[in-house]
């Protein structure tokens, strides 16, 4: 017979490159997922962006996409509090009329309405990218970002073209497009759980610097308290104790008054929208039930989430801190999903990743198959699924927890003990 390669050998070529792409993984179940999701998503991430750039005017000094918003779009507020470190009074940001007043100054007249979402602290962090133009601290924003996701992502992967697999997860693109900072938030997240044990100095700090973003590490004291990770604990309270003392000097204490008088009522105004504008957005709970319940009712829904989460976190952290960490690690990211009602669909990258690694270290049944391509597309489902106002992709992350809630208290099997994190030499112990 013929070698196909000779007769075809444009498919040759094109089966060699995808071949050398896909990750190799040794049970084919789990490979055909990966491929599957690194196939579609591929796709998607590359057609996103052309029509993406495509679709930006791109006008110097600031292209603006076609909804009119500046390239970078969730990046530019990340900006000005960098920006704001230097301003006599940051904290008149936190009102929306003036902080808008100064976008126009930059940008000109009718920019589409912000508002600065971040506690005062972001004032500390941000600080170094606010010494920059807007777009030189763009780029090394993306540099940082992606630099960090590699370095704290390789340590977690045997392959790392299973990182290009996750780097092509909606909640990347997402990340992408917005200039947000889940590549960076995720990269802390990986280094807290590889850090835990042998480095609890490193952790505590990075679970303090994460309160930034308060609603990713709102779980952290539940896990450090039920696993009596106490050094953790306690740098992690001196870091945050640190940079509110910093953000004090910086902004004075009217920033956090305002931070709470006005940022925080304006992003609960901005979920409660009756239009439901930021459902396609938000891949919470609350957002996911709230058009049909109500937003006093979905609270409630939402509260008891949030709860459920944290007993599932405490639960786990103190009975089964020596199983499998990968899974544990998993649970953590899952629940941490489920309890705020306020959630980017760019910070499920943490998720995506754990769930990606999961199939990748072949530790999923068939169920935990599926549930883990949920996950990874959920960002898209809540993007289609809340322009429809149809309530679903936010219960994918809790029901992944429970999955693998009981993964972790199911006895082990003989012979086919779970291997732990490549890069934490101890489990996770209680």
């Amino acid at each position: 017979m013929p070698d196909e390669s000779l007769s075809n050998p444009d498919r040759s070529c094109a089966a060699r490159f995808l071949s050398a792409l896909i990750p190799q993984i040794d049970n084919p179940e789990d490979a055909e997922f990966l491929r599957g999701l690194l196939l579609l998503g591929s796709a998607l991430f590359t057609l996103t962006l052309l029509a993406y750039a495509c679709t930006t005017n791109w006008t110097w000094p600031f292209p603006r996409d076609n909804v009119t918003l500046v390239l970078g779009r969730d990046f530019l507020n990340l900006w000005m509090y960098g920006h704001a470190v230097l301003d006599a009074d940051p904290a008149r940001f936190y009102d929306l009329v003036t902080y808008n007043a100064e976008l126009a100054k930059l940008l000109g007249p009718g920019y589409p309405g912000q508002n600065w979402p971040n506690p005062p602290t972001a004032l500390v962090v941000m600080a170094p990218f606010g010494l920059l133009a807007y777009f030189p601290a763009l780029i090394a924003w993306f540099v940082a970002s992606f630099l960090a996701f590699y370095l704290a992502g390789r340590r977690e992967v045997a392959d790392a073209r299973i990182l290009v697999v996750v780097l092509v997860s909606p909640a990347a693109l997402l990340c992408v497009i917005s200039g947000q900072s889940s590549l960076l938030t995720t990269a802390a997240l990986l280094a807290i759980f590889a850090s835990l044990d042998r480095r609890p100095v490193v952790a505590g700090v990075l679970i303090g610097l994460l309160t930034v973003k308060p609603q990713l590490g709102v779980l952290f004291p539940f896990a450090l308290i039920a696993s009596g990770r106490w050094r953790v604990f306690l740098w992690a309270a001196m870091t945050t104790i640190v940079l509110f003392a910093i953000s004090v000097a910086i902004g004075g204490p009217e920033s956090w008054h305002d931070y709470i008088a006005k940022a925080l009522p304006l992003q609960r105004e901005v979920l409660s929208d009756p239009a439901g504008t930021a459902m396609p957005f938000q891949a919470s709970i609350f957002m996911n039930v709230r058009g049909l319940v109500g937003n006093r009712a979905g609270e409630a829904i939402q509260f008891a989430f949030a709860l459920a989460a944290v007993v599932t976190v405490t639960i786990a952290f103190r009975y089964c801190g020596g199983g499998d960490a990968r899974l544990l690690q998993a649970l953590f990211l899952a629940c941490t999903v489920s309890t705020s009602p306020y959630l980017g669909s760019y910070d499920l990258l943490p998720l995506s990743f754990a769930s990606v690694a999961l199939l990748a270290e072949g530790k999923l049944d068939a169920t935990g198959r599926r549930l883990a391509q949920l996950v990874f597309w959920t960002p898209a489902l809540q993007l289609l699924f809340g322009n429809l106002q149809i309530p679903g992709p936010g219960f994918i992350a809790p029901v992944f927890a429970a999955y693998l809630l009981q993964r972790l208290f199911a006895p082990a099997v003989p012979g086919k003990a779970a291997a732990s994190l490549p890069l934490a030499d101890s489990a996770l112990r209680s």
